[in-house]
């Protein structure tokens, strides 16, 4: 029997994302980036879903969701 594993990762509502900046100086690990001044980009192969971003963003369009992987 395969243990299912879970994986939390951050997601970033681009659409109304205000590139303020904030999560990129919380995140622990370097993984999310201001593109083109416009927008908070998470590059998924570094982050580890911590929800310190979440926690500290003004506009709260990042989540954390879950995957669920077999």
């Amino acid at each position: 029997m395969n243990p299912v594993r879970k994986r939390r990762r951050a997601i970033v509502d681009q659409a109304v994302c205000v590139a303020c900046g904030c999560c990129v100086k919380v995140c622990p690990l370097g993984a999310i980036e201001i593109v083109n001044g416009i927008a908070a980009r998470v590059n998924q192969d570094k982050c580890v879903g911590c929800g310190k971003c979440a926690r500290e963003c003004p506009a709260s369009v990042i989540v954390i969701q879950e995957e669920v992987k077999a």
